[in-house]
């Protein structure tokens, strides 16, 4: 074995990306069906994440799993009647960061600050 052998060898980088579940699809069917206005925005795949889809309810309230590609994310979007758009071209809805905004508000008043 030489010197420099180790560095050559390929390893699995640590916390290498997990894919896209049946458990992350089950989550996104009953969050979308128990909420009304629902529309899913994908979020492409980075160094640190996979292709995540965000669901984006009438009020601002979100969810977001990972999903197998944008393919994925249009088909289960027409699966059930809800519009899909790519962040990267139409961004996150204002009524998301509305909602965060209010949500950090509530946690303040709750802790007495």
């Amino acid at each position: 074995m030489g010197l420099f052998d180790s560095l050559r060898r390929k390893r699995k980088a640590p916390g290498t990306l997990r894919g896209a579940s049946k458990q992350d699809t089950s989550h996104l069917d009953e969050w979308a069906n128990a909420r009304h206005g629902v529309e899913a925005y994908v979020e492409p795949k980075t160094t640190v994440t996979d292709t995540t889809v965000v669901l984006v309810a009438h009020d601002g309230e979100w969810t977001r799993r990972r999903i197998a590609d944008l393919d994925a994310a249009f088909a289960f979007g027409r699966k059930r009647g809800i519009p899909v758009y790519e962040v990267n071209r139409v961004g996150l809805p204002q009524r998301m960061r509305d909602h965060i905004a209010r949500q950090k508000i509530q946690e303040k008043r709750d802790r007495g600050l």
